[in-house]
């Protein structure tokens, strides 16, 4: 049930985003350019690490529609879930583990990452542009877990599937256009 009166008690995260455009706006500009834009990392590589910095989080919502978004975009079926369970024995590819493994620790204990962590990325292949696409991904998905928490947005497996699918299609600059 939502946290604001003002949403209806089943609020999705688009109730919000219209009821506060002129945060939400910015904030759908702001994933389309990291989660949809230029990036070392495949969009469903980067809707993996969504998915995943949610499901460390315990965030339902964020979890699960960036699940969907991510097997929409090529992940395979079960990864995301799976790499939270235990990122080493999890369907993914080899050269993410590291990355999964700095974006886990970012998140549940951002002061004690280290150079020899970022080093770990760096060692697996990738380089420092994507070293920084991860950061800023496992901090949006931090904020926005928390978003969604604060405003006690919640849904079902079948809002999920629907929500990844549009994401996949219309990324987040045809959520932009669905505030109107």
């Amino acid at each position: 049930m939502a946290n604001f009166p003002s949403l209806p008690d089943d609020a999705v995260l688009m109730d919000v985003f219209r009821l506060y455009p002129e945060t939400s706006r910015p904030l759908l500009d702001y994933h389309e350019v990291l989660l949809r834009g230029p990036s070392p990392f495949t969009v469903g590589e980067r809707e993996l690490i969504a998915a995943y910095v949610s499901g460390l989080n315990s965030c339902g919502y964020c979890h699960g529609v960036h699940t969907v978004t991510a097997e929409a975009c090529g992940i395979a079926q079960g990864a995301a879930p799976a790499a939270v369970a235990d990122v080493d024995t999890a369907l993914v590819d080899e050269r993410l583990r590291p990355v999964l493994r700095f974006v886990g620790k970012l998140t549940h204990a951002p002061s004690s990452v280290t150079r020899a962590d970022a080093e770990e990325v760096l060692g697996a292949g990738w380089d420092e542009r994507a070293l920084h696409h991860a950061i800023m991904i496992c901090a949006l998905f931090n904020f926005m877990n928390r978003m969604v928490e604060g405003h006690g947005i919640s849904a079902g497996a079948d809002y999920f599937a629907t929500s990844g699918k549009r994401l996949e299609e219309v990324g987040y600059a045809g959520l932009g256009k669905l505030i109107d």
